[in-house]
């Protein structure tokens, strides 16, 4: 049996670069049967036959002169939005495979104003998630997070060390040993919803990093902000409506 790195296989299947196949292992896309592929060097027959699970489009949801909010679809970095919008800017960021409601400013006053909308937290940021166990009842967990940077890749935890962040959590639907939530964010540090999720032991179906069983994709998504008189919506992913 021959052997091959995996990036080198799925280029050729897709007829598609080896930077790009890298690309697809990278972003959590490329499957072999039902198991993703994590490690884009690492070694398969070279007859594998892989699916790729395709990215959805980035979707308007309003623009003026000063700001452009989108639908970002899973799989793609907010950084990648960014170059795609020039010369407008993040305002915020959201994880690779958290989709939702995600704004890029135009105008630096607006974006001036914006921060300290949230730096006051006067921005309501509400998400939906897909978690694991029963959640039955709301549940409001205070408590501060602390992230540190390995690798070039975050992580957070709960720590008397680090800073405050406060997350209320609504329960919206029951199925089998999950719970679709609502969660509503208070200061917003780095990967608060995962952290807290995993905190009381309910983490999100997806997140592996915290503690989540395997899925397609980290299970949440950004469905709605206000901020400044303002509200924006992206609508629940179907896979989030399926998912029962």
């Amino acid at each position: 049996m021959s052997k091959e790195k995996a990036y080198k296989i799925l280029a050729i299947q897709e007829g598609v670069s080896n930077s790009q196949a890298k690309s697809m292992i990278d972003r959590g896309l490329a499957y072999v049967g039902n198991k993703k592929v994590m490690i884009a060097r690492g070694e398969l027959d070279a007859k594998t036959i892989f699916r790729v699970q395709k990215v959805e489009k980035i979707k308007p949801i309003f623009e003026n002169d000063e700001i452009i909010v989108v639908d970002k679809p899973a799989f793609i970095n907010s950084d990648e939005l960014e170059r795609q919008f020039k010369p407008a800017v993040l305002l915020h960021r959201l994880d690779r495979e958290t989709s939702g409601v995600l704004m890029l400013v135009k105008d630096e006053e607006f974006r001036q104003k914006a921060i300290k909308e949230f730096k006051k937290d006067n921005v309501y940021k509400e998400y939906i998630a897909w978690v694991e166990g029963i959640i039955s009842e709301p549940v409001e967990v205070d408590k501060p997070i602390l992230t540190q940077k390995k690798n070039n890749k975050a992580y957070s935890n709960v720590s008397g060390k680090g800073k405050p962040a406060r997350t209320e959590f609504f329960p919206d639907l029951v199925s089998a040993n999950k719970t679709k939530i609502k969660c509503i964010i208070h200061h917003g540090r780095t990967h608060q919803i995962r952290t807290h999720l995993r905190y009381i032991d309910h983490p999100i179906i997806g997140d592996e990093q915290y503690g989540g069983r395997r899925a397609k994709r980290v299970m949440l998504h950004a469905y709605k902000v206000r901020l400044l008189g303002m509200e924006f919506v992206a609508p629940e992913p179907k896979v989030f409506v399926d998912f029962q």
